[in-house]
């Protein structure tokens, strides 16, 4: 099932597939491309989604569409016209640093639309452990933990080592020069001597969130 807009055909069979709606990639499409998916969407009652919107496609997008609903720190845009899943379970999202916000943002508000209550433990990194150790009770009872970091990476490592549940590490672009974009604390990560540690790619908090919700789906599943 898809909807011919000539620069775009929307997965609408992706709902059903996936157990969530297409979800529109905003850097590199212009906001009138961004609208045209999204009011196929609401056309096929579905909600829509974008990631990665700047304050100034928002703008735009928002002129056409202002039932929708903007979530600058997560970069996110919505316009739904169906009630989201209700949440349950638990997934955790821990931030290394508040530089990290933006990518750990990304992830909290995916599991949440896929229906994930989510927790969040934002700057917690490692210079400073004692912030992480203070809030151990927090993994207490979740099916899934995204980790989010910058730097060296060596966050997810910490929390591998202190619970038992699946750790999803999300590396981010955040870093001085020898962290080379990102790269240095992606290989960090996938160096990980801490056992049921997985990584996606850098900055990449979506695909952090919906592995996350996968796994929270699986866990309360009768």
């Amino acid at each position: 099932m898809d909807d011919d807009l000539h620069f775009a055909k929307p997965d609408l069979d992706r709902l059903r597939r996936k157990g969530l709606s297409e979800v529109i990639y905003g850097a590199g499409k212009t906001a009138e491309q961004i609208v045209g998916i999204m009011r196929a969407l609401n056309a096929a009652g579905q909600n829509a989604f974008a990631t990665r919107i700047t304050p100034e496609q928002a703008l735009d997008i928002l002129r056409a569409l202002p039932q929708a609903c903007y979530l600058k720190e997560a970069r996110i845009l919505t316009c739904d016209v169906t009630p989201l899943p209700e949440e349950k379970g638990k997934v955790v999202v821990v931030c290394a640093g508040t530089s990290d916000l933006p990518v750990a943002e990304e992830a909290a508000v995916t599991a949440q639309r896929m229906g994930a209550k989510v927790v969040r433990l934002y700057d917690v990194g490692v210079a400073g452990l004692h912030r992480l150790t203070s809030r151990v009770d927090t993994f207490q009872g979740a099916n899934a933990i995204v980790v989010v970091a910058g730097m060296e990476g060596a966050l997810p490592s910490v929390v591998g080592g202190l619970t038992d549940v699946p750790v999803i590490a999300c590396p981010t672009s955040i870093g001085y020069g020898a962290s080379f974009g990102g790269i240095a604390a992606l290989l960090g990560m996938l160096n990980s001597c801490a056992a049921g540690v997985t990584v996606v790619n850098i900055d990449n908090g979506f695909g952090a969130g919906v592995a996350a919700a996968q796994i929270n789906r699986l866990a309360i599943r009768p």
